[in-house]
């Protein structure tokens, strides 16, 4: 498993070298990527990179990592606003959702989402990595179903589904959009899923 307090020599900037090789891999894959790329994306050598990050699969570790921290910290904010009631919270999460499909379009570095490309890509064949998107998903499921609970007590959700059902459902609602966005479905085609996932919940 991939550990955080693994000491390392850093002389160079190796938070803005990990930036660069998460964009690698976002862009390409993890397979896809050589170390050639890893090497042109960081403006390192090869044996800078190994120095520092032992091996490619620990690179894509911390770089998965890295986005994991990014993107599901800025889910759970937008989750836990208790300035807003619990559906007007859902919506928020969904117009993030679709708003950085279309940033990541500006970024020729950047397509989809990470961890949605690594399920796809490794989920199945690496532990690891598997080990790191089931956690992450447990948050934010669990972040979700907390909303959606908050919001039946309020009467802002008229579901009576378990909140784990149909935060799950969200959440695969969420996947499929980043799909279909990297397919190329454009703003008023996820806004309409979005928008026909949340009218379920007051079904």
């Amino acid at each position: 498993m991939y550990r955080t307090d693994m000491a390392r020599p850093r002389t160079f900037d190796e938070e803005r070298a990990l930036d660069a090789a998460m964009h690698a891999f976002w862009a390409n894959g993890y397979e896809a990527t050589s170390t050639q790329d890893l090497c042109d994306a960081t403006g390192l050598g090869r044996s800078s990179i190994y120095n520092t990050f032992s091996s490619k699969h620990e690179l894509f570790q911390r770089a998965l990592a890295r986005y994991i921290d990014s993107m599901t910290s800025d889910q759970v904010e937008i989750l836990e606003d208790a300035g807003r009631p619990p559906m007007k919270r859902l919506r928020a999460l969904f117009a993030r959702v679709v708003d950085s499909e279309f940033e990541c379009r500006k970024d020729e570095h950047s397509i989809g989402c990470l961890t949605v490309n690594t399920t796809v890509e490794l989920a199945g064949r690496d532990p690891e990595a598997a080990e790191m998107l089931a956690r992450d998903l447990a948050v934010r499921l669990a972040a979700i179903s907390a909303v959606i609970r908050s919001g039946q007590s309020c009467g802002d959700i008229a579901s009576t589904r378990d909140a784990g059902d149909l935060a799950r459902f969200l959440n695969a609602v969420i996947g499929g959009m980043r799909v279909s966005a990297q397919g190329g479905a454009d703003r008023a085609a996820l806004t309409v899923i979005s928008e026909t996932a949340l009218d379920a919940l007051n079904r």
